[in-house]
């Protein structure tokens, strides 16, 4: 036979698969299913597979009763700034030469003291001219007087018309004339000296200095602050409402930061501030010794709200959607308590408290602490609180 027919047939042997091939991949395969089929068995407990059936254990957890009201109360504060009643920026009301300056920043005077001069030395000298002045004026009025005198005399006699006599009365009147004109430019000159000291309008402390001697002073110019300190008053911004309850004429505790002092309200202005949207409140304080001028001072007041609800602390609610907030009430349950949440909304809130609504009935036990362990409807154990966490006003 040719040799390419023996190669030919070797190669047709070689690729077609024999039946002993074939039964020793079934038993390959076999055996490898069986082993995985014992290793799984061998991993299942005897017992079957383990299902948990027990309860967890229930949590103990602090809760207080809850307290329904239809309205409650609310504690407002309002700040203001108690201030001098009266307070003045001194000059002189013409210029000149300041010569002396006799209170400095910080000194406390008494109404009338003089606090400051300008050298009237020129004044001085315009006054003792004025004077002399007047006394001119009367020597010649005393002679028109003794002329008129004469004339009359004379005219009796028959040596004098009338028109003499009256020529010497007109003239006594005009001597009269300069007599009051020369005592007016002397009391003008008195007025000008005495307006060239400085007095104290009343009672006060210098909060400001702002000249020396040898200055000079144009007229008006501001030299000296005073500030009143016998008498302060307290001007309070609230709101419309609130000031709608204050009475004139009562009484009320304001709060600085050296202690309470009493306040007599003077009045309210009844406009609301365009900027503030407030009215002003004017207090008259009583004992202002206490007090600086310029210290911040509050007013509390209480206002009662109509809405209802309970009051709960902050720490007892969650958030929840839309704007809620949840609380947690422990429920009876199969015999035991459990954990259901309530949605409730924020009415008001007030440090660490708030005032809520919501679908809670009276005597309902919100749970106030370990809102982060808590799952809805979890077994729970409550345990009242033993601190009132919140009110119990109305």
């Amino acid at each position: 036979m040719p040799a390419s027919d023996y190669y030919q047939g070797d190669e047709t042997r070689e690729k077609r698969p024999t039946v002993l091939k074939g039964i020793f991949f079934l038993f390959i395969l076999i055996l490898v299913v069986a082993g995985l089929l014992y290793g799984a068995l061998q991993l299942r407990s005897a017992e079957g597979p383990k299902v948990a059936f027990a309860a967890p254990e229930p949590l103990t957890v602090s809760v207080m009763p809850v307290r329904l009201a239809s309205e409650f109360r609310i504690d407002e504060s309002f700040t203001g700034l108690a201030e001098a009643r009266r307070k003045s920026q001194l000059g002189f009301s013409s210029g000149g030469r300041i010569e002396a300056i006799s209170a400095d920043v910080g000194d406390r005077v008494k109404a009338g003291e003089t606090l400051a001069r300008l050298d009237t030395r020129s004044l001085t000298a315009q006054l003792a001219s004025a004077r002399a002045m007047v006394e001119e004026a009367r020597a010649g009025h005393a002679l028109a007087l003794n002329t008129v005198e004469r004339q009359r005399t004379l005219k009796l006699q028959g040596h004098v018309s009338q028109q003499h006599v009256d020529e010497a009365e007109a003239q006594a009147n005009t001597s009269l004339a300069r007599i009051d004109a020369a005592k007016a430019q002397a009391d003008t000159l008195r007025v000008q000296i005495d307006l060239a000291r400085i007095t104290a309008p009343f009672d006060g402390v210098v909060t400001a200095r702002m000249a020396d001697e040898g200055a000079i002073s144009a007229p008006g110019q501001p030299l000296l602050e005073l500030v009143e300190t016998g008498h302060l008053e307290a001007r309070i911004g609230l709101p419309a409402v609130s000031a709608a309850r204050l009475v004139p004429g009562n009484f009320y505790s304001l709060v600085a930061d050296t202690g309470t002092v009493d306040a007599k309200l003077r009045t309210v202005t009844g406009v609301i501030d365009p900027d503030q949207r407030t009215v002003a409140a004017m207090f008259d304080i009583e004992n202002p010794g206490i007090l600086a001028v310029g210290a911040v001072v509050r007013l509390s007041m209480e206002r009662e709200i109509d809405e209802p609800g309970f009051w709960v602390p902050v720490k007892a609610m969650s958030t929840a959607s839309r704007g809620l907030w949840m609380v947690y009430v422990a429920a009876p349950y199969n015999g035991g308590w459990r954990a259901e949440p309530r949605p409730v909304e924020m009415v008001h809130s007030e440090g660490d408290r708030g005032f809520v609504r919501g679908p809670v009935q009276e005597g309902d036990r919100v749970i106030v602490d370990g809102l982060q362990r808590l799952a809805p409807n979890m077994p729970v154990i409550p345990r009242e609180s033993p601190r009132a966490d919140t009110p119990t006003d109305g």
